[in-house]
This record gives structure tokens, C-alpha cells and sequence, in this order.
């Protein structure tokens, strides 16, 4: 892959490259910002353009969708047309899909443009890594600025539901897209010199198979909202749909010379498991960001910065735990993290069932809150460390996309299952959100098992 190999041009001056890796780390936090801003403008949302539980479900998960399924190939779009032009073009097209979103009439245009959103945050992702590998080519240097890229994850989750409650009670949901602008803006000018220029290179691309798999993700993310609605004949179409996008996808990708999944990774040792957690992980995590919103304004009559503040016991640790779970995978390997992470999210999981079977009320959910937060913190960590030890030597960088698609891909199943228990308005009592949460916990609790039964490997000296 040219666009890594290739060293910084001569250039690339420390001083230019601090406010290049700056706006770099800036369109990370924005891209990862709207896959959690939203979930506090749900009720302001279903409220200004009459949705429905199943357009919620979609306002959110058409993001997801193409965003989880397009990361399997953006790393080798990135590699063939220059990392820099692909992030770039990312950026703008996420600024102006913003735009349209904030002007959006109802909400199924949203949806269309939420999913057009998604295809230019998977531009984003795999592009800043390789300019932050062109930008700091020694090994050292290198990993301090991938632990600052990375730090952005945990803030923009941090942030995310709190900026979110504090933009829907100043200015409505709209304002939630309309300070991706500035953001953008920003990002594209930090972003502007040639110290971050890549190359292109000669990597092939499958476009046929990445339709392929989106149209299966889509399908079945279809058939389960709809099968949550209690549509049986729409449901039964897509879930057909999905079994033939998925076959036919199985199909090429036997025959292809530029396979979408690398079939030695899936392969590794230890992969299926840790794939696994990582879509259980994000199952819980943005299920409960799109449940518990709706429980908040309905049960507790909170207003969307209420809502906001009252998940920052859950989103707090994404900003701090992720140091002490750094230390302890360097003491005892990513494995125990890992474990003790999805034995957090299942307690979590039975705490909230148990507190809103009882009557929701806001005290006792912020034990399930804790436990979710921390849950989240340890294994996510540990998860990029665990699949980059399994994978085989030279394929860390498409195990890592890997997880990062098969994360989108826990998010979207999380939002069409979970979702289909939460109840919009009044006339949704017969929706109890607490076996929602317990639905999560028998997730977090059946991949816990899963990782158990694996045996662990050797350490591997290798890092992510």
C-alpha cells in the first residue's frame, strides 16, 4: 500500500505537522460525534416530523448501515486514490450532507441523506490513519499520534449525547447537523497542506461485492424493524432479500481477485470471538443510546439537556478508562479487559431491565449507567489489541477495518432489535423498553461465554 510505505515529504516540518494531525484527530471526532449526537433529539425528532418507532430506527441506522459496510473497502479506496483526496472529499461531502440534513422536510429524506452521510464517514476513517502513517514515519513518533487520533473516540462518545441535549433545547434537532459546517470547515483547512499528500497506488477494488454487502446489511436491517413493528409479509420480503444479497456476496468473493473480507483473517485463531464482542459491544452501547432517550422524555418528562446530562455517567469513563485498560492489556494481555467488559455490559443490561420493570425512575439507572460505561471502556481497548494479535502476519490493517465494520454492523442490529421495544408515544404502552435491556444483556452474556471458550494465544509482540 503506497499511501503508508511511502515516506513524508521533506517538508513536513514538526510545526506543520502538529495542526495537520490536529484537523485529522478534528474530522475522527465529527465523524464519531454523529453516531451518538442524535440519539437525544429522538423525541424532539418524532415529534417535528410525525415519526414512527421504525423511522427512528432508520433515521439512526442508516448512518450505521453504510457506514459499517463500506469500511470493508474504504482502506483499499484510500490506498488507490491518494488517502489525502479521499479524506478530503469525505470531509466536504460529510459538510454538505449536514446541510441537507438540517434542512430535511420529513423524516425519510433524513434517512436518505443520513445514509449518504455514512458513505462519506467511511471515506474519513481509514484515510486518517494512513496520513497520520504519512505524516509520522517513525515508529515512536507514530504511536503518540495515533494514541491522540484515537483519544478523539472516546471524547467525541463523551460528548456526543451532551452537545446533543444541548443543541436540540437551544435550537431543535436541526442544529445537531448544522455544526457539522464549521467542523468541517475546519477540518479541511487544517488538513490543507502538503505534508499529509499520499500517493496513489494500485490496489484493486470490488465494487460489485461492497453493493453487494450493503444491500444485505440493509435488507436485513430492514426485515428486523419491520418484523419489530409487526409487519410479517415486509419483514419475510427483506429477510428473503438479505438471503440472496448475502449468497450472491458469498459467490463473488470466491471468485474475486480483490476480495471485500480477507479470508486469512477471518480464518485467525481467535477471530470469530473477538468479532463477535466487538459487535456486542456496540450492540448494547448505541441499543441503550437509542432506548433509554425515549424512557428519559416519556417516564421522567426530561428535556433533551437533561436527557444529555443524565448519560454522562455512562459517557465520562469513554473519556478516561481507556488509559487504565491501555495498562492493563500491557500488563496481562487484551483478554481479561475484554471479559471483564462484556460482564459489565450484562450486569448493566439486568440492572436497567430490572429498574424499569420496577418503574423507570433516575437513581437506580445510574448503576446500570456506570456499569455500561466502564463496560464499554475496557473491552473496545483491549479489542483492537486482541484482533490485531490474531490476525496473520501483514494483515493487521484489514483486520482492523474488519472490526471496526463488524462494530457498525452491532450498532445497526442494536438500534432494529432493541428498538423495536421502546415506545415513541402514547399509543406504544404495549412496548415495555426493560426487556430491551435484558435482550442486551443475553448478548453480552452469550459472546462472554464465547470468549471464554476460547483457548488464549501466546503473547505476540505485535501492537495495533
Amino acid at each position: 500500500m503506497s499511501s503508508v510505505l511511502s515516506p513524508a515529504p521533506a517538508d513536513a516540518a514538526p510545526r506543520s505537522r502538529g495542526p495537520a494531525l490536529f484537523g485529522i484527530s478534528l474530522g475522527y471526532f465529527m465523524v464519531l460525534l454523529d453516531t451518538t449526537v442524535l440519539s437525544v433529539a429522538e423525541p424532539d425528532l418524532a415529534d417535528s416530523l410525525h415519526g414512527t418507532v421504525a423511522g427512528l430506527q432508520w433515521a439512526v441506522t442508516g448512518y450505521t448501515v453504510v457506514f459499517g459496510a463500506l469500511l470493508l473497502s474504504a482502506g483499499a479506496v484510500a490506498d488507490r486514490y491518494g488517502a489525502h483526496r479521499v479524506f478530503r472529499a469525505g470531509v466536504a461531502a460529510f459538510g454538505a450532507g449536514s446541510l441537507l440534513c438540517a434542512a430535511a422536510p420529513d423524516l425519510w429524506t433524513l434517512v436518505a441523506l443520513r445514509a449518504l452521510l455514512g458513505a462519506a464517514a467511511a471515506a474519513c476513517v481509514p484515510a486518517s490513519m494512513a496520513m497520520i502513517v504519512r505524516l509520522y514515519p517513525a515508529p515512536a513518533e507514530r504511536a503518540r499520534a495515533v494514541a491522540t487520533w484515537a483519544a478523539t473516540s472516546g471524547a467525541a462518545l463523551a460528548a456526543g449525547p451532551v452537545a446533543g441535549g444541548a443543541l436540540v433545547g437551544l435550537a431543535g434537532w436541526r442544529a445537531i447537523f448544522l455544526v457539522n459546517v464549521p467542523l468541517a470547515a475546519a477540518v479541511l483547512a487544517l488538513a490543507a497542506g502538503r505534508a499529509v499528500r499520499c500517493p496513489r497506488g494500485t490496489r484493486r477494488l470490488d465494487a460489485a461485492a461492497q453493493l453487494l454487502a450493503c444491500a444485505a446489511l440493509g435488507l436485513l436491517t430492514d426485515a428486523l424493524i419491520a418484523l419489530g413493528g409487526g409487519s410479517g409479509v415486509h419483514a419475510a420480503v427483506s429477510a428473503a432479500g438479505a438471503v440472496a444479497a448475502g449468497a450472491a456476496f458469498a459467490v463473488r468473493e470466491r471468485g474475486s481477485a480483490a476480495p471485500v473480507l480477507v479470508p486469512a483473517v477471518l480464518r485467525a485463531p481467535g477471530m470469530p470471538a473477538a468479532l463477535a464482542a466487538g459487535a456486542a459491544v456496540n450492540f448494547v452501547m448505541t441499543g441503550v443510546l437509542f432506548v433509554l432517550p425515549l424512557v428519559f422524555r416519556q417516564a421522567l418528562g426530561l428535556t433533551p439537556l437533561q436527557t444529555g446530562l443524565a448519560f454522562l455517567p455512562m459517557t465520562l469513563p469513554f473519556a478516561f478508562n481507556p488509559l487504565l485498560t491501555g495498562r492493563i492489556v500491557a500488563r496481562t494481555g487484551p483478554r481479561r479487559p475484554v471479559l471483564a467488559g462484556l460482564g459489565l455490559l450484562t450486569a448493566g443490561g439486568v440492572l436497567f431491565g430490572a429498574v424499569l420493570l420496577g418503574g423507570a425512575s433516575y437513581p437506580p439507572l445510574v448503576a446500570g449507567l456506570l456499569c455500561t460505561g466502564f463496560g464499554v471502556s475496557f473491552a473496545l481497548p483491549a479489542l483492537a489489541t486482541m484482533v490485531v494479535a490474531a490476525a496473520p502476519e501483514g494483515a493487521a490493517g484489514a483486520a482492523g477495518g474488519l472490526l471496526n465494520a463488524v462494530r457498525q454492523l452491532g450498532a445497526t442490529l442494536g438500534v432494529a432489535i432493541m428498538g423495536a421495544f421502546a415506545p415513541v408515544g402514547a399509543g406504544d404502552g404495549s412496548r415495555d423498553p426493560a426487556y430491551a435491556l435484558f435482550v442486551a444483556a443475553a448478548v453480552c452474556a452469550a459472546v462472554c461465554a464465547c470468549v471464554l471458550a476460547v483457548r488464549p494465544r501466546a503473547r505476540s509482540r505485535r501492537t495495533p
